[in-house]
């Protein structure tokens, strides 16, 4: 019981703290975009790191349903990456080990913190707070725990990307429809493993095809969207 209600005080606290990252990094401090993504890594590694510290997370969570995790998450960064080739102009990029570091650090590290945060934390948190439960066993429970997850996972999906300036507008659509997509592979078969693949092939995507995208690799205003010297 005590784990259960630990799982939805994490919840809470996952809301001001999805939204204050990028607003004070990126808003208020207006920090360079690919320091910006180290520091948020970080503090998205801490949190998650202390959600299932104190919640007993164990490796065989982790690693439940893992090639049907992976399997759906390759499938969904393929959905993903021809969203990005579809919606997005493409743009030149820097030279090859420019473009090597770019994909490293704004496609897998910054793809994969955003999967962690917005889909793997929420769902894994909402099944784990009704962990023990009749509902866990029972088909109709599962389809409303899932809802359940999947509402939780939009709602910081929209939370975090509300902290950034140009996401305060109707912009933010389309994080909400891209979190259908990538969150779906943790969502059916409960595996960590297939919303950072899928959403780590957006990003991805995005570095290769798209370097200046204006969507998929925030944050764009001030300084924060120019490149290290």
């Amino acid at each position: 019981m005590l784990t259960r209600r630990r799982h939805w005080l994490w919840l809470a606290a996952a809301f001001p703290f999805a939204f204050l990252v990028p607003f004070v990094l990126a808003d208020v401090l207006d920090l360079n975009r690919d320091l910006f993504y180290g520091l948020y890594a970080v503090a998205v590694g801490c949190f998650v790191a202390a959600w299932a510290r104190s919640t007993g997370l164990t490796w065989r969570s982790v690693t439940r349903h893992r090639r049907w995790g992976i399997g759906l998450g390759l499938t969904a960064a393929g959905v993903m990456a021809t969203m990005v080739v579809q919606t997005e102009p493409a743009s030149d990029g820097p030279g090859s080990v420019e473009l090597v570091a770019a994909v490293l650090w704004r496609g897998v590290l910054y793809g994969a913190t955003d999967a962690v945060l917005l889909s793997v934390f929420p769902i894994l948190a909402v099944f784990g707070a009704f962990a023990g439960t009749r509902l866990r066993t029972r088909i109709p429970g599962l389809l409303a725990i899932g809802t359940l997850a999947m509402a939780a996972s939009l709602g910081l999906t929209v939370t975090y990307h509300l902290g950034y300036s140009d996401f305060r507008s109707e912009k933010v659509r389309k994080p909400i429809a891209g979190d259908l997509i990538w969150s779906a592979p943790t969502l059916v078969t409960l595996s960590p493993l297939g919303a950072p693949i899928a959403h780590i092939g957006l990003h991805v995507s995005a570095v290769v095809h798209s370097y200046d995208t204006d969507t998929f690799l925030p944050p764009h205003a001030g300084g924060a969207a120019t490149s290290p010297p």
